[in-house]
């Protein structure tokens, strides 16, 4: 901003606001928003090293599509932040003022626009560039909330012999996007093979492990305990993981199960098969996916929950669930139904980072305008669309009473995983209707 001669704020949530002056001709137009958010989803591929904090991902161009190596991209949402970027340096466009709004957090709840200084911005025009398919533009998002369980558990000293599970190479994906797509949760998983070798054997856990980010679909989950002798233990649990991996394979062709004896005759801290198996159970039958689809709206989904991390603590277990819904007032029924599930499970609980949704507008010139220029280029009826998903729009809109929003974004895929990637070529078209659009937004 420095650079180019603009204006630059950045408020106490560490959101950058950069403003540039309407081009000549555009003073009398109102101004318009454009925003996006700095953060990302850091997942990698198991034996991949790397430190997010330090190091840059790898990007990598395979025909039309980029992606990363062994990471996640970050086209959600660095794609929007370069197309903004773009054009707030050149001076051969035609356009309004231009209010860059560029958040913190909104990965992890929204908590940079919940918290962004809207005392600078002038702007009742806003487009969003955090949606993933370019034939839609999204009109109403889900609110959502995170909703944390612990429960104390008895580690003792005991012996046996040390088996380790590992599960991976499943899909995984965005708690809202790819919630309703039946892809397999890794540790629901674990809690169903553990539950099921324990109805045979006695097992005593020694720590659990699985998924990396709250509102990501586990794709990963590893497990350690103790049997008293693995020998005739490992006979039978191969033949059962090897029936649940012949039947995951069907829709999760990656999939990959690993039994492994870490030590036999161990002696370390464990949890005695009773308490253990309570605890497999609870992975079991956690309330996990699709809970209600919309009446009004075809193939919305308008309720749902993921259990995106559980973790054995010291003294505890810990387990941590994705909140989404498009009605108010189904959040709060479904916090108080996992409350209730806490209760009965011995546990305490913890709701935070409660965000609203975002209500479809019936009247809006900015979706309009769009949804013509993208007619007149394609020869085809854009998508009016409702995400499953928390959009910075419902919480900047909140804030900002009146203000007239869209969100748009090129073609992305497995967003939120590894296997992230972004369609250059629908990047590209994107970026030059955006353009169309605030050059006819300037003229009114």
């Amino acid at each position: 901003a420095e650079k180019n001669g603009l204006s630059v704020f950045c408020d106490s949530a560490k959101n950058v606001i950069i403003q540039k002056k309407a081009s000549p001709g555009y003073e009398n137009a109102p101004a318009v928003m454009l925003q996006g958010h700095l953060d990302m989803v850091c997942q990698k591929e198991d034996g991949v090293d790397i430190d997010f904090e330090t190091q840059g991902i790898t990007p990598v161009i395979e025909g039309r599509f980029m992606t990363a190596r062994g990471t996640t991209l970050g086209a959600d949402n660095g794609i929007a932040l370069a197309m903004i970027l773009a054009l707030l340096e050149r001076h051969d466009l035609s356009h309004p003022a231009l209010e860059a709004v560029l958040t913190t957090d909104e990965e992890i709840g929204l908590l940079g626009a919940a918290a962004l200084d809207v005392s600078r911005l002038s702007a009742r025009r806003l487009i969003n560039l955090d949606s993933e398919e370019e034939d839609a533009v999204t009109v109403s998002c889900a609110g959502g909330s995170k909703f944390s369980m612990s429960r104390p558990v008895s580690f003792q000293d005991l012996s046996g012999d040390l088996l380790e599970i590992r599960l991976g190479g499943l899909q995984g994906g965005h708690s809202g996007m790819d919630i309703q797509k039946g892809r397999v949760n890794a540790i629901l998983l674990m809690g169903r093979i553990l539950s099921g070798l324990a109805d045979t054997f006695p097992l005593s856990l020694v720590s659990l492990s699985g998924g990396e980010k709250q509102n990501a679909i586990p794709f990963s989950c590893r497990a350690r305990f103790l049997v008293p002798h693995a020998d005739p233990f490992l006979e039978q649990a191969k033949a059962f993981l090897s029936a649940v991996q012949k039947e995951i394979v069907q829709w999760e062709p990656d999939f990959a199960c690993a039994l492994d004896v870490v030590e036999k005759k161990a002696c370390c801290k464990a949890i005695l098969p009773a308490e253990s198996s309570f605890i497999f159970d609870l992975l079991f039958s956690s309330p996990n996916g699709v809970l209600a689809t919309s009446r009004t709206i075809p193939d919305l989904v308008e309720t749902s929950l993921n259990l995106g991390l559980v973790r054995t603590e010291k003294e505890e277990i810990c387990l941590h669930f994705s909140l989404r819904s498009n009605q108010a007032h189904s959040l709060l029924t479904l916090e108080k139904r996992l409350a209730s599930f806490a209760r009965l499970c011995g546990a305490d609980f913890h709701v935070s980072g409660r965000y609203s949704p975002w209500e479809y507008n019936p009247v809006s010139p900015l979706r309009d305008l769009y949804a013509r220029l993208y007619r007149e280029e394609t020869g085809k009826e854009i998508r009016i669309a409702a995400l499953h998903a928390g959009v910075e729009c419902g919480v900047i809109s909140a804030r900002l009473p009146g203000i007239d929003c869209i969100s748009i974004g090129p073609d992305l895929f497995h967003v939120h995983t590894p296997k992230e990637k972004m369609d250059l070529s629908s990047a590209k078209r994107v970026y030059h209707r955006l353009q169309k659009t605030l050059e006819q937004l300037g003229k009114g």
